[in-house]
């Protein structure tokens, strides 16, 4: 199915964007084109979120069309045509070599579930239509404070207690879909972090709903880097509000790949590759005043989960499960459930753990393939945003230290597996030294184990 459907639409176009403004709100509508093909994605920005009083609307206008480099790989890979050709604004060739390697090791895991075999320089060219005619504007406006994306997850609860001190300065990313309720898991972490609603601000992002039509009829599907996605549109949200930092939540452990031999990474965009490639192009082509980076970078799963359980307030609330977003719970049958359960099982009470899982997941024989995919080195990991093996392997170790026997059905598997014992200092006292934390920030986490 690839190959003929790379041959019938061999070139993706997007083709241009309008912007709509009103007293209330921008609206920007993207035209992307596949031969008979037509969407119109739609991301809509509220003015009263907007603090920002020295707007430049051409260069606001180039953040849009910026946004919708990123945004064309939720139709892109349906047909994963051979070109793709740019026509509402002109980009350099090192700007289309930052998007294809975007596309390229972002759709890793894609490219594996729909058996797609290309090489980096067979996989695709860019065609730019538009003359060089728009040059960055110098932007003299003041930047200070803090742009904190806000998903309802542990790392994001993390960042939002790190930055306590820092909350007037202050504003929280929320991301909204149209395939998606109101995220109720960000929002009530933000609420119990002490913030107000005026502190909060939205990007929506409506997709164009063809794609789950063009999805049934048999046109490709899969995991795309979305994290790219939010990149850019946090760089659009902090010069709306003048923060300086973008402070992300990812991990040293996002670096790990599912594996090897294949060279995927599910979280190729939370990677510190990707960091580093991304601080590069806004610091070249978007704006230079703003500075992206994450805060947790220092640290590994294990550390991340350590400091998440000095706030217990957030147990009740937070949320890290995909299959369960809609319904704003955790589904129980699924790598990420049963991940997180893992993570905090050796450091929770029973009944701590039933109250935010409402199910023994250790105790569940339907998810033992996860579980090794979770824990052995043999085995591909799940496609989840979960922490290295070694990490996960070190967390159950702990568990059968710390709780009493019989073990549930899935720990008492991995013991009968006598795994080589991992040192504690390895992970407990990890500190990744890749990393673009500045050096405010850096004192609250260098000294973790120590606090």
């Amino acid at each position: 199915m690839f190959q003929e459907l790379r041959n019938r639409y061999p070139q993706f176009i997007y083709d241009h964007f309008t912007v709509t403004e009103t007293t209330e709100q921008w609206c920007v509508t993207y035209t992307f084109i596949i031969e008979e093909l037509t969407f119109q994605p739609r991301i809509t920005i509220l003015k009263k979120d907007v603090t920002n009083a020295k707007i430049d609307k051409k260069y606001l206008n180039y953040l849009f069309f910026q946004y919708g480099l990123f945004d064309l790989m939720n139709y892109y890979k349906l047909t994963c045509s051979p070109k793709i050709v740019i026509k509402p604004m002109y980009i350099s060739m090192e700007q289309t070599e930052f998007l294809k390697k975007i596309l390229y090791n972002g759709l890793g895991e894609y490219f594996y579930k729909n058996d797609i075999d290309l090489s980096y320089e067979e996989f695709l060219n860019f065609e730019v239509i538009a003359e060089p005619k728009y040059q960055l504007p110098v932007l003299d406006g003041e930047y200070s404070g803090n742009l904190i994306p806000v998903g309802g997850g542990k790392d994001s609860i993390v960042t939002l207690e790190l930055l306590k001190a820092d909350q007037k300065e202050n504003k929280l990313l929320m991301l909204e879909r149209n395939l998606y309720p109101k995220n109720k898991a960000g929002y009530e972490s933000i609420a119990i972090a002490g913030y107000q609603e005026t502190d909060i601000v939205i990007f929506r992002n409506d997709l164009d709903l063809q794609l789950l039509e063009l999805n049934k009829k048999g046109y490709l599907n899969g995991h795309i880097p979305f994290s790219a996605c939010l990149s850019m549109a946090s760089i659009i949200m902090a010069y709306l509000t003048n923060k300086k930092y973008i402070v992300l939540s990812n991990e040293a452990s996002a670096n790990e790949g599912n594996n090897e031999q294949l060279n995927i990474n599910h979280q190729y965009s939370k990677s510190y590759e990707y960091e580093k490639d991304f601080r590069n192009y806004t610091s070249k082509y978007l704006n230079s005043q703003i500075e992206y980076f994450s805060l947790l970078r220092c640290w590994n799963e294990y550390q991340i989960v350590q400091e998440f359980l000095k706030h217990k307030k957030y147990l009740k609330v937070f949320r890290s499960c995909n299959r369960g977003t809609k319904q704003n719970i955790w589904c129980n049958h699924c790598s990420k459930c049963l991940y997180v359960y893992i993570m905090l099982y050796p450091h929770l009470a029973e009944q701590e753990l039933q109250q935010i899982f409402d199910h023994d997941l250790l105790n569940d024989p339907s998810l033992e393939s996860e579980f090794w995919g979770l824990v052995m080195e043999d085995e591909i990991k799940p496609f989840e945003c979960v922490g290295t093996k070694l990490e996960i392997n070190y967390s159950l170790q702990q568990a059968l230290k710390r709780k009493q026997g019989p073990f549930p059905y899935l720990l008492e598997l991995y013991h009968k597996k006598n795994q080589p014992k991992i040192p504690k200092n390895i992970v407990e006292d990890y500190l990744n030294k890749e990393h673009f934390i500045p050096k405010r920030y850096l004192r609250l986490v260098e000294n973790q184990n120590e606090r």
